[in-house]
């Protein structure tokens, strides 16, 4: 059967967590390029890349290696789950369920789901207050809705539109910030930009954390964006157009925003830097900033949807949702999140953003289980009909195994946590640098591996599985 093109596809998707059979597949491999190269060049990349110098007082040099460790490490996490779209034909999240049970992926998708809710509502914030920059008479209230209905439409329209606008985005946003980087290095306002800061270990350890720890944030959904890939795509081009895409665009933004501060007096904030270092083209950047915030905010938005009706079906298993869900679940989470971004302090948002963060530290086990499991132990062939039944099928309601790593991996995170929240005895010890994410890998990874291959019945119901891809 001959697999439709992006163009006869429909514009608005109809599918939500259910499997994208193959005719209904389309797309171009190098759409995931042109996705995560696009969607990372924005505000809050920029501001987080600029923390290597403002925070951790590096010198230009030494920021610069520390991102490109930190992406490049975390990167290849992030397109190895991002290689699972096309094989697997369903959200992230729904497949979570194969390792941990039906039941016993809820933690993890309700997890994830407050982490989207909660960076959406913060990049809505950054929107109103970035369309107020550029234009003093709109309210920040009024920019928060105008951000989030911009968002709302993207994400209820959905896969296509998400795709297209990012590869229009690739072009304006690489070009805007190769400009960008051009009329700073020819306009720097200090005397030293190359020698403020210098190497300190712990510093250059917290920034390529941060770096990595951004990758890995975006592991509960990237196979989101791949899953109506056809399935005959080789895994190695999805993984290479996702992996270089998304590592190169976030390493633009973040050592993008570590440029600007350089180039501007101490004390700054970042975007008054970034608006001060560009000059005369200042205004055109943050404009096309702030159409960046909007059109990557959909994907939080569209992931928040995706794991809230995973939550739903879970106990509604006769449920098929559409594309009318979509759209009704979209809007209710958009008006809840203009509610409290418009009503709340700001102490409140900034508060809500450092739970966010703490989220990221349970779901790094995650991503050792789901990894593992994909590709050491099923080498992607599942059963998708268990998937999708109430009992879990030949997965179970609960997979103790999983589960035994997931709590041991959140646990051995602990000590080395660094987070607005809470701050491990080791973290402090080394100055702050937070490597929990590392140990939860090294540590989760091979326990679950043994543990998995320890469980006879377990095998045995997995070797069931081996018909996967059924559907």
């Amino acid at each position: 059967m001959a697999t439709p093109t992006a163009s006869s596809a429909p514009l608005i998707e109809k599918h939500t967590i259910g499997y994208v059979p193959p005719e209904d597949r389309h797309g171009k491999v190098r759409d995931l390029f042109t996705l995560w190269f696009g969607g990372n060049i924005a505000p809050l990349p920029i501001v987080t890349g600029a923390l290597g110098v403002q925070l951790f007082h590096l010198n230009l040099l030494w920021g610069i290696v520390a991102i490109l460790v930190g992406h490049l490490v975390g990167g290849v996490l992030m397109a190895l789950h991002s290689a699972q779209g096309p094989q697997m034909g369903i959200p992230q999240m729904i497949q979570s369920r194969a390792q941990f049970g039906s039941l016993g992926a809820l933690l993890v998708v309700l997890i994830a789901g407050v982490m989207y809710i909660g960076f959406f509502a913060s990049n809505i914030v950054l929107a109103g207050k970035s369309l107020h920059g550029v234009v003093d008479s709109v309210p920040v209230p009024v920019g928060i809705v105008i951000g989030a209905v911009g968002s709302g439409i993207i994400g209820i329209i959905g896969y296509r539109f998400i795709h297209v606008l990012n590869r229009i985005g690739t072009w304006v946003l690489g070009i805007g910030i190769v400009v960008g980087f051009g009329y700073i290095f020819t306009h720097i306002q200090t005397d030293d930009f190359l020698t403020r800061g210098n190497f300190n270990l712990s510093g250059w350890l917290a920034t390529v954390s941060l770096a990595a720890l951004w990758q890995i944030a975006f592991a509960p959904y990237v196979s989101d964006y791949s899953r109506y890939l056809p399935a005959d795509v080789k895994v190695s081009s999805t993984f290479w157009t996702t992996y270089l895409g998304s590592a190169l665009g976030s390493s633009l933004a973040f050592i993008f925003g570590a440029v600007a501060v350089l180039a501007t007096p101490v004390g700054m904030d970042t975007m008054d830097a970034v608006k001060l270092a560009t000059g005369s083209i200042g205004p055109l950047m943050l404009v096309l900033f702030l159409l960046s915030v909007i059109s990557h905010n959909a994907l939080n938005l569209y992931g928040a949807v995706l794991s809230l009706i995973t939550l739903v079906q879970t106990f509604a298993y006769r449920w098929i949702p559409t594309a009318k869900s979509r759209a009704v679940i979209s809007i209710i989470v958009l008006l809840a999140c203009c509610f409290a971004a418009v009503g709340a302090s700001k102490d409140f948002i900034g508060h809500f953003v450092d739970m966010v963060l703490v989220l990221l530290v349970v779901l790094v086990p995650w991503t050792a289980i789901n990894l593992i499991d994909f590709y050491a132990i099923h080498k992607g062939q599942y059963d998708i009909q268990s998937i999708f039944q109430v009992d879990g099928g030949i997965y179970g309601r609960y997979n103790p195994q999983a589960l035994l790593a997931y709590a041991i991996g959140i646990a051995v995170q602990i000590p080395f946590m660094n987070t607005p929240l809470y701050v491990g005895p080791v973290s402090a010890h080394i100055n702050g640098a937070d490597l929990s994410w590392l140990v939860g890998l090294l540590v989760t990874s091979p326990l679950y591996f043994w543990l998995a291959n320890r469980d006879t019945s377990y095998r045995r119901r997995m070797m069931g599985g081996k018909l996967a891809s059924s559907l």
